[in-house]
């Protein structure tokens, strides 16, 4: 339950328990609890989306025009994780694009500050997040916000386990210690098991879609940097997500 709550609190502004003492093991442990913490971002999701395209017409008779619908959704995402994915992008993005050399790319994406080739990623990511959001049948807005964090987070985990860690030392390198091929297993069963109860094919077709990103991507990065970074795993979680609203859009069964 600690490793569980520490991964809320970290990944998340939901603070259940605050802690301020974490071990390594107890950070790294949390790794396997990634998925569950996207569950209750989802459940959050998922219920604001039909709070906003049924409830509040059924109870108080207040229709919620569709423009302002999808930008409440696009928004509360980054307001409930406090941005921490959208921050691991955005850097992402300015390093490997930067041109630059291997060892200036990783010190590119550890300055604090964010370039022009991060702002502008950003702003293609939030309209096309909002986009997705605008153009999704009703009947499936609540379920792919239900599932899209819960498969972001799912690559995310598939992110430490599957590739090297770029850096010699670093938050991600916990992750990386206690992320064991048993662990990993674990993880996908629970999470597939979950997915398939609550959505069905929608959501597994998803995820067949996220790993193929991650494949792709992570290959990508791992050819420029070695390995990944702390702030890569936060860039795929946040693609993920949006190819989730993309399967969701686009994929019929």
């Amino acid at each position: 339950m600690k490793a569980f709550l520490i991964g809320l609190q970290f990944l998340t502004r939901i603070q259940v328990v605050k802690q301020t003492v974490w071990t390594e093991e107890d950070f790294g442990k949390s790794v396997r609890y990634f998925p569950l913490v996207g569950l209750v971002l989802g459940l959050l999701y998922g219920f604001l989306a039909w709070l906003l395209t049924w409830g509040l017409e059924d109870i108080v008779g207040i229709s919620v025009p569709e423009h302002f619908r999808a930008a409440i959704l696009a928004v509360v995402p980054f307001l409930a994780t406090g941005g921490i994915h959208c921050d691991g992008f955005m850097d992402t993005v300015d390093g490997i694009f930067s041109g630059r050399e291997r060892d200036r790319m990783l010190e590119i994406m550890k300055d604090s500050r964010t370039g022009s080739f991060g702002v502008v990623a950003f702003g293609i990511l939030v309209l096309m997040q909002y986009s997705l959001l605008l153009d999704m049948p009703k009947e499936n807005l609540p379920w792919a916000l239900l599932v899209m964090p819960v498969v972001g987070r799912l690559m995310m985990t598939g992110a430490i386990s599957l590739f090297p860690y770029a850096r010699p030392d670093g938050m991600g390198k916990a992750f990386g210690k206690y992320a064991t091929s048993k662990n990993y297993i674990f993880i996908v069963i629970y999470t597939l098991l979950l997915l398939a109860i609550l959505d069905g094919w929608f959501s597994l077709a998803a995820v067949a879609a996220g790993y193929v990103f991650l494949y792709l991507f992570g290959r990508y990065v791992t050819k420029l940097l070695g390995g990944l970074t702390g702030d890569v795993y936060g860039a795929v979680c946040t693609l993920t997500e949006l190819l989730t609203l993309a399967v969701y859009l686009f994929v019929q069964f």
